[in-house]
């Protein structure tokens, strides 16, 4: 006899402010994801904006959260980065904007108020500008928009999710 087990809840959480260039990646990729794909049940494709701490029910209801921003990590803009497990609170903390100081908080209490840490990746490219108002990405970090939405495409299927293209993009999953 088989016992059914449940899959697991994955959650894709795009966060940034879309007004200041680069910062705006995460909800970029996020754009892309709704537009070209269709996800198994288990998995949801969230625009986080900046909402923060307004986040906390969502976070805490994940199995496996998978965060895609724009991360200063002191490389070469256009770096492509996957951090989790220990790194991510040493990589957190080099916060280069206000809605990643409201995502460390609604992390945190996550972690030491509600004691439910989903296992987190935080997918992130180092930006080319964060300061200008503009609501267009730098023609660099646009180049790599694709290449995230394959690496998110990769942690699905890692984490127990299922994807297929909506007109014919990419690869779907088995």
């Amino acid at each position: 006899m088989k016992i059914a087990t449940a899959l697991p809840n994955i959650v894709i959480l795009g966060i940034g402010n879309i007004l200041l260039t680069d910062e705006g990646f995460g909800i970029r990729v996020i754009q892309a994801l709704e537009m070209d794909y269709d996800f198994s049940e288990n998995v949801s494709v969230v625009d986080g904006g900046v909402r923060g701490i307004h986040l906390l029910g969502l976070i805490s209801e994940a199995d496996h959260l998978v965060v895609v921003d724009a991360v200063c990590g002191n490389s070469k803009p256009g770096t492509l980065h996957r951090i989790e497990g220990e790194e991510i609170p040493e990589r957190i903390r080099r916060k280069n904007s206000l809605h990643q100081l409201d995502f460390l908080e609604a992390m945190t209490y996550c972690h030491h108020g509600l004691d439910r840490m989903p296992g987190t990746v935080i997918l992130g490219v180092e930006p080319q500008s964060i300061a200008a108002y503009r609501d267009e990405l730098t023609p660099l970090i646009q180049a790599r928009v694709m290449e995230m939405v394959q690496r998110v495409l990769d942690e699905v299927l890692r984490l127990g999710g299922h994807y297929r293209p909506k007109r014919g993009v990419g690869c779907a999953a088995p």
